[in-house]
């Protein structure tokens, strides 16, 4: 008795795959001429490939409705969530609970509901920074934010800052010196990297630490890491003074020009890159008649109007080809 049932049960399941099988064969052939099918997705439509029958029309395309031709364009175009950052101190992979107290409906909790979420909160806030390390580094890329967004700085600065204290907390390099020291000192390494360099007067008036404190630290930092940062060139600071001064691309090309010469007799060696853009820059709007005063040059380039006198009479030396004594 047991095997018959055995036998008819193998048998009826063998049944039903074959009659599976052969409905989803017929759903891939043409229902005329029983050719292949292929489905157009340009138009919406299933088509025989042999004798032309739209088998299905108006399909929905559930793919984006972007293109992209590589794997690069493709993360960049694809939605579905925020890229990761080394920025962050989780790099975006965490969740918030947003601070507005409304439903999905957009009506305001009640107030149990609304004690409930502030707990909620707390303890998402807690689970985030769960050691004293995710909490100094929460601090440190805040801080980096901070001063970036005042200098102006772009994101592939605060990216590679983050990246730069990232390394200097895995290799033990804070104990002994301060969260925003180290933070600082990354940042201004950073933007040196980048071709945007910021000058120690600049950093300093955003930071909250002492100058003498960020110079120590960054080159404690840059030693340890091994960083390679070439030093700074007075012409990537032309293009922000002239900018903040609104003179014209003329100008700002004599600038440039002034400062070539200067190398070229090396007269740049052993001298600040600030006071000597400044001095460029300051020079170049005489030329060019668009006199600015040296308090506005100086006031910009956060350099004193005796450097900008020197080396503004040393920059007109060197394009006179004269040696300076």
């Amino acid at each position: 008795m047991s095997d018959n049932v055995r036998t008819y049960t193998t048998e009826h399941v063998e049944d039903s795959a074959e009659t599976e099988s052969e409905s989803a064969d017929e759903e891939l052939r043409c229902p005329e001429c029983d050719g292949q099918l292929a489905t157009d997705t340009e138009h919406g439509e299933t088509v025989c490939a042999d004798c032309g029958l739209v088998v299905e029309e108006d399909e929905i395309d559930r793919g984006p409705e972007w293109r992209a031709f590589d794997s690069a364009e493709k993360d960049q175009k694809s939605r579905v969530g925020a890229p990761t950052t080394n920025m962050m101190h989780d790099k975006g992979l965490s969740t918030n609970i947003g601070w507005q107290d409304k439903d999905a409906y957009g009506k305001s909790l009640s107030s149990r509901q609304r004690e409930k979420m502030q707990r909620l909160r707390t303890w998402n806030e807690r689970f985030r920074t769960r050691d004293s390390k995710e909490r100094n580094l929460k601090q440190a890329l805040g801080e980096i934010d901070r001063m970036a967004s005042a200098l102006g700085l772009p994101d592939n600065v605060r990216e590679t800052a983050s990246v730069i204290y990232r390394r200097a907390l895995d290799e033990d390099l804070l104990p002994g010196r301060s969260i925003e020291g180290v933070s600082t000192s990354s940042l201004y390494a950073a933007a040196r990297q980048a071709g945007t360099p910021r000058s120690l007067d600049e950093i300093a008036a955003v930071s909250r630490v002492e100058k003498d404190e960020i110079a120590r630290t960054y080159r404690y930092v840059v030693r340890e890491l091994k960083l390679e940062i070439q030093p700074a060139d007075p012409e990537s600071y032309v293009p922000r003074f002239a900018s903040d001064l609104e003179l014209s691309d003329e100008s700002e090309r004599r600038a440039r020009g002034l400062l070539e010469t200067a190398k070229s007799q090396g007269i740049h060696s052993g001298k600040s890159p600030v006071g000597l853009a400044a001095a460029a820059v300051y020079a170049a709007s005489l030329l060019t008649n668009e006199k600015v005063t040296q308090s506005e040059v100086s006031e910009v380039a956060n350099i004193s109007e005796v450097t900008i006198r020197n080396r503004y009479h040393e920059l007109l030396e060197a394009e006179d080809g004269i040696t300076p004594s």
